[in-house]
């Protein structure tokens, strides 16, 4: 049976949109309105909604959002903050942070600390296939860049959360191309081919104006580093280099800095751990709004907000060329509504696969618009993870950081001129 759908189910996003967006807007500063505040107003708003022609009770209601918000991918999503919070927190207590961004600072030239710190991260991001991870490990790092050479901090955040979406978007562990592949039922080789051909001129161009706003006069205060004190760093690069789970391998970089913070006299056990316990209240918030967000996505589900905004995308499709585009705005409105890009693209994949089907699109280029244009948005999206962990790592609003994610912008851009123009036009393999 075809699930209803109704445009009362988009209202709490529209509430919040304007709620959030608003307030910003009065006072001139988008953190005038803490994001958790804004999210639990939104959720008491659409405890007021119903699904049409239905009269659910508020306990159902509730019952609906407690289940959507407990979500297991939410909740890990959760327990990766917090251990997020503990990795950042003892590496900075040990001196990692400090010594890698000096070692930094003395390898290369000023005038390409930006790009240099962009290319890490998509290594980075492509080893680990999370862009979590990536913001975790290098926020710290571009927040003491950022202190030492007087760039602007949304300018280096930017930059980091840019190169933590290149890898969610191309990695082959990423949980985005995993997604994506299986639901287009090919395979991640060709997927990686495709999507790689359309986004390598946004690599290029991104690299490009981070040498330009790096600037070439810039005072360092310090060169002294220390290679002992980067091992959590560098664990972390190598045990998700051999693929383990990311929980594993902030637990492996909580472990190495802790132990080497003790051996080195940084600190002692019992400040060891009132350190952890900091770091994880460091992330409080965050996880409270994941999963405010995930019970609020699980009501507009049930009221047929997302099935609305499919039908309506869906509609309006006339030709190949308008099913790509389809397929774009689908997963680009997924994604700003849930801002989680595997979600939309699980919650898209499906009609993307019949809409490639009945206009004759490859299904690797669907699965390459599917990942591209999800964390394209993901990286550009105040309220996304990303984003607002990179704003809670360097103290600043996550709106000031959104103007600087210049790869997202150029993965957007490439996206569409490579629906406008047919590109790639090499037959990837294995159709």
């Amino acid at each position: 049976m075809k699930k209803k759908t109704s445009f009362v189910g988009l209202l709490p996003l529209v509430f919040f949109l304007i709620f959030f967006m608003g307030a910003g807007i009065l006072t001139g500063s988008f953190s005038s309105m803490p994001l958790l505040l804004a999210f639990v107003l939104a959720a008491a708003f659409s405890l007021l909604l119903d699904k049409r022609g239905a009269k659910t009770s508020l306990s159902d209601k509730i019952d609906i959002f407690a289940k959507a918000a407990g979500e297991p991918t939410i909740m890990l999503m959760v327990i990766i903050f917090i251990l997020a919070g503990a990795f950042y927190s003892i590496a900075d207590a040990m001196g990692a942070v400090t010594s890698i961004v000096n070692m930094g600072l003395s390898i290369l030239p000023s005038n390409m600390l930006l790009p240099g710190l962009f290319i890490v991260g998509s290594i980075l991001s492509f080893s680990m296939g999370t862009s979590m991870g990536t913001v975790t490990a290098l926020a710290p790092i571009g927040v003491g860049i950022a202190s030492q050479t007087g760039m602007g901090l949304p300018l280096v955040l930017g930059t980091v959360v840019g190169g933590a979406m290149f890898g969610d978007n191309l990695s082959f562990i990423s949980d985005t191309t995993i997604a994506a592949t299986r639901t287009q039922g090919v395979e991640m080789r060709d997927k990686f081919k495709s999507n790689g051909l359309i986004v390598l001129p946004a690599f290029i161009i991104t690299v490009i104006i981070l040498t330009f706003l790096s600037g070439g006069n810039v005072e360092l205060q310090s060169h002294e580093y220390s290679l002992i004190r980067i091992i959590p760093y560098i664990s972390i690069i190598v045990s998700a280099a051999i693929g383990l789970n990311v929980m594993v391998v902030l637990a492996i970089g909580i472990g190495a800095g802790a132990l080497i913070g003790v051996s080195m006299g940084s600190f002692g056990i019992v400040d060891m751990l009132t350190t952890l316990q900091s770091g994880m209240a460091s992330m409080e918030d965050l996880a409270l709004i994941s999963i405010m967000v995930g019970g609020l996505v699980g009501l507009m589900h049930y009221y047929g907000g997302i099935e609305f905004l499919l039908e309506k995308i869906t509609s309006k499709v006339k030709t190949k060329k308008g099913a790509e585009m389809g397929i774009a705005v689908l997963v680009s409105l997924i994604d700003i509504t849930t801002t989680n890009n595997t979600i939309s693209i699980i919650t898209a994949g499906p009609l993307a696969k019949d809409l490639s089907d009945e206009y004759g699109v490859s299904k690797v280029k669907t699965a390459s618009i599917l990942d591209i244009f999800s964390s394209a948005f993901q990286g550009i999206s105040p309220y996304a993870a990303q984003i607002l962990l990179a704003a809670t790592i360097g103290k600043i609003s996550p709106m000031k950081i959104v103007p600087f994610s210049i790869y997202s912008y150029l993965m957007i851009v490439c996206g569409i001129l490579s629906i406008l123009l047919n590109l790639p036009k090499r037959k990837p393999l294995n159709l």
